[in-house]
């Protein structure tokens, strides 16, 4: 029978998948699956065809589906991915699929996220400020070109995909990593804030910055754009210039008072 254009195009792939069971004896292996594979379909749904129609148990973490929660990271043929953002035809006919690097395994392609998220909070990210709890309705004056400082680090979705990837990461177990050193500089370069020293403090050790060897893994498999190798290399120049630049306090920004004034008006 002649196939009609409407009609949607098929084909197998096989897809080789981790598995990890830390109850059974043989606790790491790969399983292969026969996945048909349409056009515009993405790794993320021919994981959930695997689980739903060929074995239940099999176990991976997702949420969103669009790119935003980053919970579907994934170690595809050899390089960090989204699965909900990978579309199957770009991977070929046969695609291994790992969970996440240097990262402790709890089941096939779950990962345990609690140390990087550690030290995620280990570089404050937030605005410090000694008046923030003095003024509970405020807004801080920002203008448009500071907001570019720190625009695009401000697009991480913690998926873990860069410290996956992180050379250091996989030999120096206390390395801060690329995602919580990106986000000490998002913070740092935010004008509206006050604790750059504080952070810096934190990054500028054996174990920070200094541990980075600008391999440039981290920004390459970024799903999101984020550039982590270029923040800690402006760390590191923030580090040397620590005794003079930062010495001289940046005053953070003002209070907008003309909130305040309509307000009471």
């Amino acid at each position: 029978m002649q196939r009609t254009e409407f009609e949607e195009r098929t084909e197998n792939v096989s897809v080789k998948v981790f598995r990890y069971d830390s109850s059974s004896i043989k606790k790491a292996k790969f399983d292969t699956f026969i996945v048909p594979v349409k056009k515009g379909m993405t790794l993320l749904e021919s994981l959930l065809y695997i689980k739903e129609r060929l074995d239940p148990s099999f176990t991976f973490r997702y949420s969103c589906r669009m790119g935003i929660c980053g919970s579907c990271g994934l170690v595809v043929n050899g390089k960090e991915k989204l699965a909900c953002k990978t579309q199957m035809e770009t991977l070929g006919k046969s695609i291994e699929v790992r969970p996440l690097n240097n990262m402790p395994l709890i089941r096939d392609l779950v990962v345990d996220f609690s140390s990087f998220l550690e030290k995620h909070k280990k570089v404050k990210p937030y605005i410090i400020r000694e008046d923030v709890d003095k003024n509970p309705d405020r807004e801080f004056k920002q203008l448009p070109e500071e907001v570019n400082n720190y625009l695009i680090f401000a697009d991480c979705i913690k998926c873990g995909l860069c410290y996956s990837a992180c050379p250091t990461n996989a030999t120096d177990e206390l390395y801060l990593g690329p995602q919580a050193l990106t986000q000490a500089y998002r913070f740092i370069a935010d004008s509206r804030d006050d604790g750059q020293m504080v952070r810096m403090n934190i990054v500028d050790t054996n174990h920070g910055i200094w541990n980075c060897h600008f391999a440039g893994s981290c920004t390459d498999v970024c799903p999101k754009g984020v550039d982590p190798a270029f923040a800690i290399q402006q760390l590191k120049t923030l580090a040397i210039r620590k005794s003079g630049f930062l010495k001289k306090k940046r005053p953070a920004a003002p209070i907008d008072k003309r909130r305040e004034i309509a307000e009471h008006s």
